[in-house]
């Protein structure tokens, strides 16, 4: 019984139009196009997010034994947990980093927060400056 309602299913399947023009979708099913200056405001968003990928991949390209693994350490960084610490009094925003897959990363890692803490990056808005620190163990 299934197997007639599965070999059903498939010859339905085989008849539905495997393309469609964008004037052949259901109003509601269109999809909205940016407005060009809304395009061009997160494009210039996203060319600044890889400059500083790129700057930062520069950076940690010289911790690493292989340079190709630069942009893999950033992309882990990216996704590991971490605790934002705002503290007014001492004008600082610290940015704690819990510990990678291995040592050698948290070694990449522990040096490309002392090369970013050296830089004495101004959070804007609050005015705090960035500490970056890696919390191991």
């Amino acid at each position: 019984m299934l197997g007639k309602d599965l070999a059903a299913l498939k010859e339905e399947r085989k008849k539905t139009p495997k393309h469609l023009l964008l004037g052949e979708l259901p109003e509601s099913d269109r999809f909205s196009q940016l407005a060009s200056t809304r395009k061009h405001f997160v494009d210039s968003i996203k060319m600044i997010a890889d400059r500083a990928e790129t700057a930062m991949a520069s950076i940690v390209r010289d911790f690493l034994a292989r340079s190709d693994d630069a942009r893999a350490l950033l992309r882990e960084i990216y996704r590991t947990e971490a605790d934002i610490i705002p503290d007014e009094e001492a004008g600082t925003l610290t940015v704690r980093l819990y510990h990678l897959t291995n040592r050698l990363l948290d070694q990449a890692a522990q040096d490309l927060a002392r090369d970013l803490n050296s830089s004495e990056t101004i959070y804007p808005g609050p005015n705090l400056r960035l500490n970056c620190e890696l919390v191991l163990g």
